[in-house]
């Protein structure tokens, strides 16, 4: 069976193991440097699958070595925003620890593709590619599905429908710039701005964007797990699987929508080589211009980067 190590054993790196063990594709390592915590989630993951029936494997460490040998590596560990704080905020500190991360895992699975959610989120990944030498194709970072997930919750919500009726993409840095395409996106084929409001779709929008701090703002002492788990264990699976499926993610761009040298959330196809290919949507030039408006931040978050 494939084995997924997850970095980072709180609310997200946690709830990202139950999704898969429910999904019975892997089995899975936490990892964290709290000691027992991992370990106690861990066994308290493996006593729940009787129930839901699956027969993977949940282990907990607070050391590398029982992920060796890792298919995928998934990176949840930093510290989480407060409310108030954006997600560049948390550069230094987070650099660091994913660092750490990346070393030390590298050095005991080679053969791994890396899936990174610690913020800031692209310039995190590019700091992954960077600390491990691996090629592009073996570093994603999550963001995009979770955007448009929100973004497709939203709308849902808005109009009453089915989330499965509702199909909506999200590109651009992970950030308050980022660029959901309403002209791209649509209820059961119907575009957005068909069947919404111009204020309703507007209000949606911003929602999108401030998503992470809305939730953020509520907790007051933590940020969103759920869903970002949800969208981590989707791209597993999409990796593990082969599945070619195409989702929105931060990938690194090397002359893809205009832009080079960052990582950047577009439409990739994901299969077992990881990143296996970057869709191109055709853009208008007001999405053109925002696409390059949130470039230029994520550009200087990742120059912003510690040596």
């Amino acid at each position: 069976m494939a084995k997924v190590t997850i970095v980072g054993a709180g609310h997200t790196g946690a709830t990202t193991a139950h999704w898969l063990a429910e999904r019975e594709i892997a089995d899975i390592v936490m990892i964290d440097i709290v000691e027992g915590v991992p370990q106690g989630k861990a066994l308290d993951l493996m006593e729940a699958l009787p129930v839901v029936g699956s027969d993977v494997h949940v282990v907990g460490s607070n050391a590398y070595a029982e992920s060796a040998g890792s298919d995928v590596v998934v990176i949840t560990a930093g510290l989480p925003r407060k409310p108030g704080m954006s997600r560049d905020d948390l550069l230094a500190a987070n650099a660091k620890i994913v660092t750490s991360a990346v070393e030390s895992s590298i050095a005991v699975s080679p053969d791994a593709i890396y899936i990174i959610l610690t913020n800031p989120l692209d310039a995190m990944s590019f700091l992954a590619m960077k600390k491990s030498g691996l090629p592009r194709e073996r570093i994603v970072g999550q963001a995009g599905i979770l955007d448009s997930a929100r973004m497709r919750a939203f709308v849902a919500m808005e109009l009453d429908v089915s989330v499965k009726n509702v199909h909506c993409y999200v590109l651009g840095g992970h950030g308050d710039d980022m660029l959901p395409l309403t002209r791209h996106s649509n209820v059961a084929g119907v575009p957005l701005e068909k069947i919404l409001k111009p204020k309703q779709l507007k209000a949606i929008i911003e929602r999108t964007r401030k998503g992470g701090g809305e939730i953020v703002s509520l907790l007051k002492t933590g940020s969103a797990f759920y869903a970002p788990s949800a969208a981590l264990a989707q791209m597993v699976e999409a990796i593990l699987l082969d599945r070619k499926q195409v989702v929105p993610a931060s990938a690194y761009l090397d002359g893809e929508y205009g832009q080079s040298g960052i990582f950047f959330g577009v439409p990739v196809k994901l299969g077992r080589n990881g990143v296996e290919q970057i869709i191109e949507y055709e853009l208008n030039r007001s999405e053109l211009s925002a696409l390059a408006a949130s470039a230029d931040r994520v550009r200087k978050t990742i120059e912003a980067l510690p040596e």
